[in-house]
C-alpha cells in the first residue's frame, strides 16, 4: 500500500482533548477502509501566517498513513466536511519517517539549547558602537586610524540657500 503524510489544522477554540478525538476519528476512518495510521503527532497551538476563517491560531496534527487511496480520499472528504478543520494537506511519500518529525525535533532543540545562551533580550549592556572588543571573524584589525581632521565651524559647513527671486529677464515681461 502507498504511504501518505497528512497534516491538518484544527480551530484555535477547540481543546487539546477534542483535537485528539478528531485525530482518532480520522484514524478510525482510515483503519475501517483497510489502512493503518503508523504515527500521530500533535504539534500544538501555533500562530498562522494569515487569518483562516477568522482564526489567527490553530492546532497542528501530523499523521503518517499506510493505506489505499480510497481510504485517504474518504478521510479527506470527512476533513472537508468537519467544521473544526481549517486546512488539511495530504502528500504521498516514498517511505514513512521514523522517529519524531522535524517540527518536534526543532521544538526539543529550542528548549534544550536555551540554557547555554549568553544574555538574551534585555540582559546585556548595550552601548552605541557595539562591542569594541568582540571577535571580528576573518576580517583583519584596521589598527589605529588616527585623529579625525577638524570639520570647521558649523556656518562653514552649511550650503548657501538659493533665494526665490525672479531673474531680470523674468521680471518685466508684461
Amino acid at each position: 500500500m502507498p504511504y501518505y503524510e497528512n497534516i491538518f489544522i484544527a480551530r484555535q477554540d477547540v481543546t487539546s482533548a477534542q483535537v485528539e478525538g478528531l485525530t482518532e476519528h480520522f484514524a478510525g476512518i482510515v483503519t475501517a477502509q483497510g489502512g493503518n495510521v503508523t504515527k500521530k503527532e500533535f504539534w500544538g497551538l501555533k500562530s498562522l501566517s494569515f487569518r483562516i476563517k477568522k482564526n489567527r491560531k490553530g492546532h497542528y496534527v501530523l499523521m503518517n498513513i499506510d493505506a489505499p487511496a480510497a481510504a485517504v480520499l474518504e478521510m479527506e472528504r470527512n476533513m472537508r466536511i468537519h467544521e473544526d478543520v481549517l486546512r488539511h494537506l495530504t502528500v504521498r511519500v516514498e517511505a514513512l519517517e521514523e522517529g519524531p518529525s522535524a517540527m518536534l525535533q526543532s521544538r526539543g532543540r529550542d528548549r534544550d539549547g536555551r540554557g547555554d545562551r549568553e544574555g538574551g533580550f534585555g540582559r546585556r549592556e548595550r552601548s552605541f558602537g557595539g562591542d569594541r572588543d568582540r571577535d571580528r571573524g576573518d576580517r583583519p584589525d584596521r589598527g589605529d586610524r588616527g585623529d579625525r581632521p577638524d570639520r570647521g565651524e558649523r556656518d562653514d559647513r552649511l550650503r548657501p540657500v538659493r533665494e526665490n527671486r525672479p531673474t531680470e529677464s523674468e521680471g518685466d515681461v508684461a
